[in-house]
């Protein structure tokens, strides 16, 4: 039984097609205040409502620092999500070594989360990738390998779900920690 329920989450989220959506603003720490909503996109997957995602620009359209929320509609388990996103940085073109690092870190702490919930992830070029679970900080982790790894499932442009990058960005380019030409 607990196969099969891997396996569909799996498939659940290798098939995801994103919607648009409208979402209440995040509460961001107070450094980060003067972030504003970049674009918003809704996660879907044969008419399953999985996540919706907001993506948030700190300053200025242009600035490198940035945050990534996410509210399921699903529950899932924390090593689930961690998977999947080795998986989707696989996808993306991460190298094994730091795919495997990636995935031991994610799995140290992300937590189990139910239907309502939230992960916000944060990048800051000077502090890295702060992660925080329904508003509460749960790891952060440095440098910013990790970070391009961790935001291009969303935001790389070989990303499996290439509607909800476009709702994510809008009409702006990726931050500066993607340095593709925009």
């Amino acid at each position: 039984m607990k196969i099969i329920q891997i396996l569909l989450i799996t498939a659940i989220f290798s098939l995801l097609m994103p919607a648009s959506f409208a979402r209440d603003p995040l509460e961001l720490p107070q450094h980060l205040s003067s972030a504003k909503l970049q674009g918003s996109g809704r996660l879907t997957w044969w008419g399953l409502h999985i996540y919706d995602a907001s993506f948030y620009r700190v300053g200025s359209l242009s600035s490198s620092e940035f945050a990534l929320d996410m509210r399921y509609q699903k529950s899932f388990s924390g090593i689930s999500i961690a998977n999947r996103s080795v998986e989707e940085m696989k996808r993306i073109g991460v190298p094994d070594a730091q795919e495997a690092l990636c995935g031991r870190e994610l799995t140290a702490f992300l937590p189990n989360v139910e239907s309502g919930q939230t992960l916000t992830a944060i990048y800051s070029p000077r502090q890295g990738t702060t992660f925080y679970y329904e508003g509460k900080q749960i790891a952060q982790i440095p440098g910013s390998d990790f970070s391009k790894a961790f935001f291009g499932i969303w935001l790389d442009p070989k990303t499996s779900a290439p509607k909800l990058r476009t709702e994510l960005l809008g009409q702006t380019c990726p931050p500066p920690l993607f340095t593709e030409a925009c």
